[in-house]
């Protein structure tokens, strides 16, 4: 019998940074690694991981970190951890590893410790295992991780859907979770993102027909934005390519190599030679795939459509087509992309979200996996809370007691001892990692306060020079601003504001002696004050006063 810990760095209450810890005794099993896309608020903050010191204060008893799938949500931290825990073992499938080796190699990481696993063989872990299962998603060779410890099984799906007619490397095994589920397991981890949808996703996660009306409805050139790892789309589209002329340019390095990847190992059917250089983006009639670096989404998108792209200019006698789901937090980013295309006379095509979904798991495949898996205890993961109230109200209609249902937040720890649930109040300590540029870990609340006070109201810089003997002012003040107002027609406010500073100077000079701490608090204070009476906004107020 064992003591048993379940929790989450991250992935609760939000969708992305997806990383969960199972701690059986001494074992520690984490499974996925994740990032966030940082949205419009998050000023200059590229993506954001979850903090992971647990993993490297107790990482002798790390056994590894187990990867669903290759998309970011769930790997994307990897790069970054494992500059600082370069010893930590990855294990995923050939395809995922392919994936984490290409991201390794961009940030110039070298890692020993990836090991490939192959699904449906088990891993022994001393009186604990690991044993894969394939499961069905929009990438090749996802899988869900099944733990076997001595109090029971536990289960962690990953993204699913059910599709039978998806075959070859995204077929879910169904007779080995039935198997699973026999054997007794003793909690559920499973998916939350589309908790709230009723029915089945499948078969609403299909675009195969809307791309084939597009391509042939349209005799132009053809722009369609994909997200990097939706490789079934990427097939779905290069069927329809398959029966017309059409070549593809694929702009975005990262979908490129996924695509040659999956075509060289035969995960997705397309003949390679009909994917041209980049000298052919302006050719008639080719098909422009357009895809996304890691942590900017929209990044190449953005830079086509202002114009600022030194190989794609884009005309009104152009299709563009948003194939991907708009992430939550991008809406305000996808509006304006949307809104310039519109000006430039683009002939724009969203796909709706609500009849064309992703690939994840709605309320009947959260049901069905219940029922295959009979779990004792359900926790759900990976979403928003409203979504893993959803999930777990799912799965209260086939039956789970409610005492069973986990609905936990980042660090929450659900305890078990004997493969009973004890009640506790245990919390590990969690918090957000903010990725800026190749900084990490130094951008905090503060620093993005500041960003956006910056952004929505400039800044006001006052300088003054004083004479380090009488603490006379020899120079100044004067009052330089960024983003604030026009100065040629506000003289006046400008003066005012430099006989303000010079005002709070000469009061805080005692003899020889100035309290500098008075002078910037103080003209910090009265500048603010009457600026924002003036104009009724808010500038950040520098103050840099020196002594010659």
């Amino acid at each position: 019998m064992s003591k048993i810990k379940i929790f989450a760095l991250g992935g609760l209450n939000e969708d992305g940074k997806n990383m969960y810890v199972v701690e059986v005794d001494k074992d520690i099993f984490v499974f996925d690694a994740g990032l966030k896309y940082a949205d419009d608020k998050m000023l200059g903050v590229d993506y954001i991981i979850p903090n992971y010191d647990y993993i490297k204060d107790n990482i002798k008893r790390v056994k590894g970190v187990f990867i669903t799938h290759g998309h970011d949500n769930y790997m994307g931290a990897l790069c970054d951890i494992l500059k600082e825990v370069p010893e930590l073992k990855i294990y995923g499938t050939k395809f995922t590893l392919e994936i984490i080796k290409d991201e390794l190699e961009s940030d110039g990481i070298k890692s020993n410790n990836l090991i490939e696993i192959t699904p449906h063989k088990k891993i022994d872990f001393g009186k604990n295992s690991i044993f894969p299962i394939t499961v069905t998603y929009m990438i090749p060779d996802a899988v869900g991780y099944v733990l076997y410890t001595p109090d029971g099984a536990i289960f962690y799906t990953g993204n699913f859907v059910f599709d039978p007619t998806m075959l070859g490397p995204y077929k879910m095994d169904i007779g080995k979770l039935a198997y699973v589920g026999k054997q007794g397991v003793l909690c559920l981890l499973s998916e939350s993102l589309y908790a709230e949808k009723k029915g089945f996703t499948s078969p609403n996660h299909r675009a195969a027909d809307a791309i084939s009306e597009v391509i042939n409805n349209h005799d132009g050139r053809i722009l369609l934005n994909i997200d990097q790892t939706q490789i079934y789309r990427v097939q779905e589209l290069f069927n329809e390519i398959k029966h017309t002329k059409r070549n593809v340019v694929i702009l975005g390095k990262r979908m490129e190599q996924n695509i040659l990847k999956a075509i060289n190992m035969k995960y997705v059917n397309f003949d390679a030679k009909r994917i041209c250089s980049i000298k052919h983006v302006n050719d008639e009639g080719i098909i422009v795939i357009i895809s996304d670096e890691r942590e900017r989404p929209f990044s190449n998108l953005k830079r086509i459509v202002r114009g600022y792209d030194k190989f794609v200019t884009i005309t009104d006698k152009d299709t563009f087509v948003l194939v991907s789901p708009i992430d939550d937090g991008m809406e305000g980013t996808a509006t304006k992309i949307l809104d310039t295309l519109a000006r430039i006379g683009v002939d724009t095509i969203v796909l709706d979200k609500r009849n064309y979904l992703s690939h994840h798991a709605s309320s009947e495949d959260l049901m069905l996996m219940i029922d295959l898996m009979k779990p004792k205890y359900y926790m759900p993961v990976i979403g928003e809370y409203r979504q893993q109230v959803a999930n777990a109200n799912a799965a209260k209609q086939i039956g789970m007691r409610c005492d069973h249902i986990l609905l936990k937040l980042n660090g929450d720890v659900a305890y078990f001892e004997n493969g009973e649930l004890v009640d506790n109040d245990m919390k590990v300590p969690v918090d957000d990692i903010l990725i800026d540029g190749l900084s990490a870990g130094d951008v905090g609340d503060l620093v993005i306060k500041d960003r956006e006070l910056l952004s929505d109201n400039g800044i006001v810089i006052i300088t003054a020079t004083l004479d380090r003997k009488t603490k006379e002012i020899l120079a100044g003040p004067e009052v330089l601003t960024k983003g604030f107002v026009y100065v040629r027609d506000n003289i006046d406010l400008i003066k005012e504001v430099a006989k303000i500073s010079e005002e709070v100077i000469n009061k805080n000079v005692k003899g020889n002696y100035v309290d500098f701490n008075k002078v910037k608090s103080g003209i910090r204070d009265k500048v603010g004050k009457y600026l924002y009476e003036e104009t009724e906004c808010k500038p950040m107020v520098i103050i840099v006063i020196g002594e010659v």
